[in-house]
């Protein structure tokens, strides 16, 4: 027991401890200029140098330290959560090879070296999703897991084709990568929509809730799914004036809307904040592919701490319940958990971009930006109405949890004394509400120039004030108003269910290959192999030795028979 309690507080410890290091060696980098790159040569092979590269500058570092405080807190927060789980060490073990193949990960620019950490991603998580043992953790894990093997293929060739550069350090060479390497970014796309979970790899992100909740909050908010954020940054200068841009801003900017659209007809709080993850992946992506890496990378990190904290609050939240997720059995928690209320409440405002949240100075400046960009009439739609859904989503979600009528069942035993989970929340709430500004002070000290009409500026907090009010009133609707939606179901279902796309991903791609598979089973191995093989034979042989059998047992007449007909036979040959 001793060990059991205290090796999330060492692990706490030394997390929080890198990851003030690691931020005061990024900002200081920020302020010199400097970049450390360190190599080690491995062996040369037809020209070609094989290195493991790892690169220390502020984008890294900066990463890392994000990386490292929020991996603390939710391995501290886990002490409590995971307090009675037998398995209790070997999610510490599974969560902690997380947090270094992440490390791997950021701190290498080099597609050989990165391999380490991309696959190290995929694996470890895997094994998390699956840590409870049930058939859907199972088939979520195999989801999963097969989703990020396509992106795995796509690097793998990406190596490939980067092989006669004489190098796969992609830092270097990606300012010279021009349309005759289009091949090479469109693999490295798709290896980054596999594990930013981008339209068609949509499903896996919200069936890997299946994970216990300190593993969503810590995979959902700063690691695997911005690794293939991430990887773009790294790659932002081989995208300008390709066409990879183009196809990554209509995905990016579809996947926001789909995301958005599901949340608001989900009633799994898990999924619900899983969905709002993908919208916000989304919204990085897109302006990344507008060509501003530099606003992509500062909403990652100020977007990794108010999710990590909401999933956090969504913890709480189910532990306290009794176990279940449906926000439709919660209510009026406000009243019994103020203080995860709170925090709730904050990371839901910097969600929505509420003015002077951690998310409000990096989304409020994207969306001013992309609405000043050269942008189709399609994507700035699909930016308007994402902004507003989100707004519409969040605001649901306080209805049915946080304001609505009570409708817990009498087991529930809610309160905030668990004070090793509360305080686990503390640092991350400090960072949901002055995170976005201080980040924006350090990583923007030369303000953007946004020009742009009176309309368009106030267009975002009018989207979010309609958003917002349309949220709240159609579910206070729902509950004294009958259900308008069943006249119009086939949309709804659509609407709902991402778009189809856990179907499409999961049952349509096996169909063909399960129903050929029964029909082989029906025709052949139980039908005809059985007929010429193993029961025909037999049936064959049976009659055979029935017949040898009665011969033998028969009088000798039967013997006279055959020798005669043998006889004759014989004749017949000779003459």
């Amino acid at each position: 027991m001793i060990w059991k309690i205290s090796m999330h507080e060492i692990s706490m410890l030394a997390l929080v401890l890198m990851s003030s290091l690691c931020g005061v060696i990024g900002i200081s980098k920020i302020k010199t200029g400097v970049m450390d790159v360190i190599e080690w040569e491995l062996f040369n092979l037809v020209s070609s140098t094989m290195v493991f590269t790892v690169i220390l500058d502020w984008v890294s570092l900066l990463f890392m330290s994000f990386v490292f405080l929020i991996s603390g807190s939710v391995l501290f927060y886990s002490g409590s959560y995971m307090a009675d789980d037998k398995t209790h060490n070997r999610f510490m073990y599974l969560v902690l090879a997380f947090v270094l193949s992440m490390s791997l990960m950021v701190l290498s620019p080099n597609l050989i070296s990165i391999l380490l950490g991309w696959d190290g991603l995929g694996l470890v998580s895997y094994a998390l999703v699956i840590y409870y043992s049930n058939e859907k953790s199972a088939n979520a894990g195999m989801l999963t897991i097969l989703s990020n093997r396509v992106g795995d293929v796509a690097i793998l060739l990406s190596i490939g084709l980067m092989s006669s550069l004489g190098s796969w350090n992609f830092f270097f060479y990606s300012y010279y990568l021009d349309e005759d390497w289009l091949l090479l970014k469109v693999f490295l796309m798709i290896s980054a929509m596999t594990k930013s979970a981008q339209i068609p790899f949509s499903a896996w992100l919200p069936a890997a809730m299946a994970a216990p909740t300190p593993v969503s909050a810590l995979v959902h908010s700063s690691t695997l799914v911005t690794a293939g954020v991430y990887l773009m940054i790294r790659f932002s200068a081989a995208l300008e004036g390709s066409l990879v841009q183009s196809w990554l801003l209509i995905i990016s900017c579809l996947t926001m809307f789909m995301a958005g659209l599901g949340a608001n007809f989900e009633y799994d709080l898990k999924k619900i904040i899983a969905l709002s993850t993908l919208s916000q992946l989304g919204v990085m992506l897109s302006i990344l592919s507008l060509g501003y890496a530099d606003l992509a990378f500062f909403h990652l990190l100020s977007h990794a701490l108010f999710k990590a904290l909401l999933f956090m609050c969504a913890g709480v939240v189910i532990h306290s319940v009794g176990g279940y997720q449906d926000i439709r059995f919660m209510g009026n928690l406000v009243k019994f958990m103020p203080l995860t209320v709170s925090y709730m409440t904050i990371s839901n405002l910097a969600l929505c971009g509420f003015p002077f949240m951690a998310g409000f100075y990096s989304k409020d400046m994207i969306l001013e930006v992309a609405f000043m960009s050269s942008i189709n009439f399609v994507a700035l739609m699909l930016y308007i109405m994402a902004t507003g859904l989100t707004v519409m989503y969040t605001m649901r979600l306080i209805f049915y949890s946080i304001s609505g009528e009570y409708n817990l069942s009498s087991m529930s035993n809610l309160s905030d004394e668990d004070y090793m989970m509360t305080n686990s929340m503390s640092g991350l709430g400090f960072g949901a509400i002055m995170g976005g500004a201080c980040l924006s002070w350090v990583l923007f000290p030369e303000c953007y120039m946004i020009c742009l009409s009176l309309f368009m500026k106030m267009m975002v907090i009018m989207v979010s004030v309609l958003g917002g009010l349309v949220g709240y009133m159609l579910n206070m609707m729902s509950v004294n108003f009958t259900l308008k939606s069943l006249s119009n179901y086939g949309m709804i279902a659509f609407m709902g269910s991402m778009w189809f796309m856990p179907a499409l991903s999961t049952l349509k791609l096996s169909e063909s290959s399960l129903n050929s598979g029964k029909y082989m089973e029906k025709v052949l191995d139980k039908g005809w192999f059985e007929f010429y093989g193993g029961q025909g034979l037999n049936y064959l042989f049976s009659n055979l030795f029935y017949i040898l059998n009665s011969m033998h047992l028969n009088s000798v007449k039967v013997f006279m028979k055959v020798a005669v007909i043998t006889m004759i036979v014989f004749m017949v040959a000779a003459f």
